[in-house]
């Protein structure tokens, strides 16, 4: 099981190298992140955009463009269909978004002829490293879902357990989390975590152990489950998958961890038919070359 993404990274080195598919790789961030991702033996890439300026962002940064397969297109929408068809033939296992806009980059992921489109809905899955907590966390959704149902809470919760398990964890504790770890039948959120728990009970949802509604202190220490008296909950302590009731709740979170922590992590994008990156422009290279490794993982396991 990989506690950090060092370990997580050495879980690569371990499978066979992914190729990784880059819409509009004109972007120096993304071709910084390929760059130190093939340095570090963890996914080859095939960059299609503008080839004139792909080259020369290469050139800027030191890569040897005679390592990497480049196709010419200068139309963003096309450079975006080109290179997810890549993904959907099978000439490459994973996907990620370079100099374009994100609604371009997800028409294409959700293109009925050469998309990743499944039929459920897509979901955002962040994977963190923080100082303190002994194992990698696995928050949903951050920043995908508004205000998801029940039904997509479900799909969420399996989305992450095929992600935490490509990245060795078993069978991940899940914790539906709300403000109170009581139900309340004011409070919809409450009521729909243990629909959640109990759907799990009773093998609706496999493969985990969900217990809510838990208060994310709750989920995250056990010193603050002994203080509330609720050691007994299946997953007080140690929950390794944190469901957010909202996109408000679960972004808040996401960003102070990000902003007021020094944590590690990496993202994807979950519901389709291979692993999608979608990082943000301000993500550091670290960041994005962590969500090509989570990637890398996953597509393995998914190929499996």
């Amino acid at each position: 099981m990989a506690k950090n993404f060092k370990e997580l990274l050495s879980k690569v080195g371990e499978i066979e190298t992914k190729t990784l598919a880059v819409a509009v790789a004109q972007d120096k961030a993304v071709l910084e992140a390929v760059k130190m991702a093939k340095e570090r033996g963890i996914a080859n890439a095939i960059l299609v955009g503008d080839e004139e300026q792909i080259n020369a962002i290469g050139s800027e940064l030191g890569m040897d463009m005679s390592e990497y397969r480049v196709i010419d297109e200068k139309d963003v929408v096309e450079a975006s269909l080109k290179a997810v068809k890549l993904v959907h033939d099978g000439e490459a296992d994973m996907y990620m978004k370079g100099l374009l806009p994100t609604g371009t980059f997800l028409k294409s992921v959700l293109n009925k002829e050469v998309g990743l489109r499944t039929g459920k809905p897509l979901s955002h899955v962040c994977v963190f490293e923080i100082p303190g907590i002994d194992r990698l966390l696995f928050l949903t959704d951050v920043a995908f879902i508004p205000y998801p149902t029940l039904e997509d809470k479900v799909c969420m919760i399996n989305y992450t357990v095929e992600v935490a398990n490509a990245c060795g964890v078993e069978m991940p504790k899940v914790a539906p989390l709300a403000a109170l770890e009581t139900v309340n039948e004011k409070m919809p959120v409450t009521v729909e975590a243990a629909k959640l728990t109990e759907m799990n009970e009773n093998g609706e949802i496999t493969g985990c152990i969900v217990d809510g509604p838990l208060s994310m202190d709750i989920a995250l220490y056990r010193e603050a489950a002994e203080e509330k008296g609720a050691l007994g909950r299946k997953v007080a302590g140690d929950a390794d998958i944190l469901v957010f009731p909202d996109i408000h709740a679960g972004n808040l979170v996401y960003k102070s961890i990000v902003h007021m922590a020094p944590c590690n992590n990496g993202n994807i994008l979950t519901g389709t038919k291979a692993p999608v990156i979608l990082t943000s422009r301000s993500d550091s290279c670290e960041v994005k070359v962590n969500s090509i490794a989570l990637a890398a993982v996953v597509a393995d396991k998914m190929n499996k």
